[in-house]
């Protein structure tokens, strides 16, 4: 199952209110990273509302989380147009085709006019700080944002702000290095009076220990007194990181080619794609073993349980090859070592599972899906949702 902590949740919330408050800006979630919606009434005081990635996550933070909605998506189509005329706060486009397009629509309705709708478009500053090319919207022919060379000369009637997001799993001194490039590039738009708002995107650690949140909050700062304008933050994994875990029960154990090997009832394919997106390795531990140190206790942890950090493999007297249930030969989680071997019925709890899981899981091959489960304050576990066979054949018909 997938357990999420809900005081971990507001730990996290109450870190980002205060940094928000003390910049003086605007600071939504991130639905892309994290849309358990039945945890939004904890989260609503703390947070100015939800960033949307098109029509469906829009209508769910409007739904279910009732305040600020911005929507942007690399295209949108005239039905989409029309729906979110009636309810987002922020409409960004991804090019100036698409804004040409539909800027007659929108002119048009009554809550443009009125100034409850406000439209902007997401630029790319072509300055990559990023790792990853797979997580870099400012690679070489991106997709994602409108070049500084692309407006020049450009009709920019209607729009009052620009959105950038290039930041991915990042420190506030990369968003330093940005937001000089977003000055010489576009600081002439933000100077001018037509321009009311600046978003700068998610990808802020800003709740992991080592952030600088100071200088977070004096680049907000500087850019709100620089521009006139107000700042708006939508981070995803900021909100989730380090609030849930993925429990998983070992099925089979064997052995091929000098491998040992654990079969899970989860799946990194289906349950945690970002194992094999980005790639990424997340910590294991082994449940009712020796208990482990209190600084590398998993993020949720169980009352009366004991947990025993894997290690890298060879680290420790087992090492086993994790993979999933499914068809897919390369749905394999990586190589772990225990201190005891490993048997059927063993549970194993994935860390840090509640971002970029979730929203992101599928029944692929017929495997059940992990129930999503909430943990309270007192120790209480709630079930959100349980998943079935109909859920999984309805799925397609």
């Amino acid at each position: 199952m997938f357990l999420i902590s809900l005081p971990a949740l507001q730990r996290n919330t109450r870190i980002l209110r205060e940094v928000k408050e003390a910049a003086g800006c605007h600071l939504v979630l991130a639905l892309k990273g994290f849309s358990c919606w039945k945890t939004f009434p904890a989260l609503r005081d703390d947070l100015d509302g939800c960033c949307a990635s098109g029509l469906w996550e829009a209508r769910l933070a409007h739904e279910t989380f009732g305040k600020h909605v911005i929507t942007y998506s690399p295209a949108y189509n005239e039905a989409d147009i029309k729906a979110l005329l009636e309810f987002t706060d922020h409409l960004d486009f991804n090019s100036l085709s698409q804004w040409y397009r539909f800027r007659e629509i929108i002119f048009a309705h009554p809550r443009f006019q009125s100034g409850q709708l406000l439209c902007g478009l997401r630029i790319n500053p072509q300055c990559s700080t990023g790792e990853t090319a797979l997580y870099d919207p400012c690679v070489a022919g991106s997709r994602l944002g409108i070049t500084a060379d692309q407006l020049l000369g450009a009709d920019l009637t209607g729009l009052s702000g620009l959105h950038f997001h290039t930041l991915c799993e990042q420190n506030s001194d990369d968003l330093e290095t940005t937001l000089a490039t977003v000055d010489e590039k576009f600081g002439h738009l933000l100077r001018s009076p037509q321009f009311t708002y600046l978003n700068m995107g998610g990808g802020h650690w800003i709740t992991k220990p080592f952030y600088d949140r100071e200088r977070l909050i004096r680049l907000v700062k500087e850019a709100r007194a620089r521009y006139d304008v107000d700042v708006w933050l939508e981070p995803g994994e900021a909100v989730a990181i380090h609030t849930g875990v993925l429990r998983a029960t070992v099925m089979d154990v064997f052995q091929s080619a000098g491998h040992n090997l654990a079969i899970l009832d989860v799946s990194a394919t289906a349950h945690m794609p970002d194992v094999l997106e980005m790639p990424y390795r997340p910590d294991v531990f082994l449940v009712n073993d020796s208990p482990a140190r209190e600084d590398t206790l998993p993020a949720v942890t169980l009352a009366g349980e004991n947990y025993h950090l894997a290690g890298e493999a060879g680290m420790q007297g087992h090492t086993y090859r994790i993979g999933g249930p499914t068809c897919l030969a390369g749905d394999v989680t990586g190589d772990f070592s225990f201190p005891r071997e490993l048997r059927v019925g063993d549970i194993l709890v994935f860390d840090d599972m509640a971002h970029y899981t979730m929203v992101k899981t599928t029944m692929f091959n017929g495997v059940p899906h992990p129930a999503i489960c909430l943990l309270h304050a007192d120790g209480s576990i709630e079930t959100l949702r349980e998943f079935g066979y109909e859920d999984f054949r309805d799925r397609l018909c």
